[in-house]
């Protein structure tokens, strides 16, 4: 069960994914969902605006390696957890 901060980054990656029906999980792998870098840096501002956190480029990059949605919504967290 995803919570809500999980929750909020699916429907973000929804808005970008390209449209094929299936449920996105935190276990979808972000490439199955057609999410390349220009959509990985879209969503990237989203979250930035969304949670006031700053993503630094070189984490950019490092996020660039991601697999899935899990890990996109670990990584917010972190940074959300460090502003605080």
């Amino acid at each position: 069960m995803a919570d809500q901060l999980a929750t909020d980054i699916i429907a973000k990656i929804k808005a970008h994914a390209e449209p094929g029906g299936e449920e996105i999980t935190t276990s979808t792998e972000l490439t199955a969902l057609g999410i390349h870098s220009l959509e990985l840096t879209e969503i990237i501002f989203d979250l930035e605006e969304e949670y006031g956190i700053e993503i630094e480029m070189n984490t950019v990059d490092a996020w660039s390696n991601l697999k899935n949605v899990g890990d996109m919504v670990e990584a917010v967290r972190a940074l959300i957890a460090k502003k605080a």
